[in-house]
């Protein structure tokens, strides 16, 4: 279950993700010599009428597109290059202006941003929204909120001074931030109250022994209203609970750096092959959900400005828009050793994490 989720995840989403590339290079007339699912050895692949190699390769951790003439991390003209005849030479990748080129780059974690929106929109139209007043239904005993005098019936006005329309909006404040202190300003027969929380951290476990840290005022909500969406409202709340799970992963990141969660949280390649297993093992509908939130990580990995990645490039772009001209070639060629170093050590520090949290390790 493991092999097969991890491909079913992966394979699509990296997939489509070249191919947000590829089509639009293509559109602004750029050869690609190669398109590559996977990394190293060529297992099988053709060559179609325009030139382009397509590929398998043996490791299935990513995958790129190569365009004519993108050797050189500074698209500086090499002689090869320059010997090219005119009709070719406007071809290749570093023939192209700076906006085009920045937009071949972002095409990839853009796609991978309208894959997400477009499985959420789904779920939206066919599920219908779920909205619950911020009415508290019951306050459990021992908790945050009953020391602090919350009862049954308060409504949540506003957190942290922003207005709180429904109980997921309390919900996403509260879950992602354990140890955060929170400002709940409260309506209760007629008068405004204000509570201020340091919100408790506790750990759950899935049925399948996965520990997660949340946090929680021990409060529930009322039952909820579904109401449908039609298809264009659908698509907008689709994208703001794209944003919404975005700005959870910053969140979660700065938390991580900042000390206030374990660094064994961060995953790689084998723990998004063992949740890809359990949650196919759950059903379609669970799956997907978390193709959704991997294709809205694989965007969100992308676009951080290190060289290497997708948005690495697109730093060296806007530096240049601003100076007018490219960074130096050796600038950006110790730029982009630096960021692949980097990068190869996180996939080593959080392969072994991952290993570590295997349950044949007693974790």
């Amino acid at each position: 279950m493991w092999i097969v989720g991890f491909l079913l995840v992966l394979g699509p989403l990296v997939t489509l993700h070249e191919l947000g590339h590829y089509l639009v290079g293509r559109f602004f007339g750029v050869k690609a010599d190669a398109f590559s699912i996977g990394f190293g050895k060529e297992i099988a692949g053709f060559t179609d009428k325009r030139g382009t190699r397509w590929k398998l390769s043996a490791l299935p951790l990513g995958g790129y597109v190569q365009f004519a003439g993108d050797m050189n991390p500074a698209s500086e003209p090499s002689p090869e290059w320059l010997a090219l005849p005119e009709e070719e030479r406007q071809k290749t990748f570093p023939a192209q202006p700076l906006w085009q080129k920045a937009l071949i780059v972002a095409a990839g974690p853009f796609t991978n941003f309208l894959i997400a929106i477009a499985i959420l929109a789904t779920f939206n139209l066919v599920y219908g929204k779920l909205e619950i007043p911020p009415v508290i239904a019951a306050v459990s005993e021992n908790s945050a909120a009953a020391e602090a005098g919350l009862r049954e019936g308060d409504r949540i006005v506003s957190a942290d001074g922003a207005p709180i329309e429904n109980f997921e909006a309390l919900r996403n404040l509260v879950v992602p931030n354990p140890g955060s202190n929170l400002s709940l300003e409260v309506e209760r027969d007629g008068e405004t109250l204000n509570f201020d929380f340091t919100i408790p951290m506790i750990v759950e476990r899935d049925r399948f022994g996965n520990e997660f840290r949340i946090g929680r005022l021990g409060v529930a909500s009322p039952s909820g209203e579904v109401v449908p969406v039609g298809p264009l409202e659908s698509v907008g709340l689709a994208t703001v609970q794209t944003a919404g799970i975005m700005k959870m992963m910053v969140n979660g990141v700065w938390q991580i750096i900042s000390g206030r969660r374990p660094v064994s949280e961060l995953g790689g390649p084998i723990k998004i092959a063992k949740y890809s297993g359990e949650q196919l093992s759950l059903g379609w509908h669970q799956f997907v959900s978390f193709v959704a939130l991997i294709s809205i990580n694989l965007a969100f990995i992308n676009i951080l400005p290190i060289p290497v990645l997708d948005g690495g490039h697109l730093a060296f772009y806007a530096a240049e828009a601003v100076r007018r001209k490219p960074v130096g070639q050796r600038g950006q060629e110790w730029a982009f050793r630096t960021g692949m170093a980097f990068v190869l050590a996180l996939m080593l520090f959080v392969t072994i994490n991952d290993i570590i949290s295997l349950p044949i390790f007693g974790s």
